[in-house]
């Protein structure tokens, strides 16, 4: 199945097709799919990182107390 990457695929045409696996490339494609996410989410936690870092070099963050950072975070 060639797909251009700007038009997305249905869902449902997905499922479809990975229903025509065998159970062992289904198995892969879940192992591939986890990964993928996997990569994404230290992507994004570097991206984070990186930008605290930034805030900290130019002076826009404050040190707080357990409490007060709790008291910021919880309603």
């Amino acid at each position: 199945m060639s797909v251009p990457t700007n038009h997305p695929v249905p869902f449902g045409e997905i499922l479809d097709a990975v229903g025509g696996l065998s159970t062992e490339d289904q198995l892969a494609l879940v192992d591939i799919v986890k990964h993928r996410l996997a990569e994404q989410a230290r992507k994004k936690i570097a991206a984070d990182v990186q930008e605290a870092k930034q805030e900290f070099a130019e002076g826009q963050c404050r040190p707080v107390t357990i409490d007060q950072l709790r008291d910021e975070i919880l309603p």
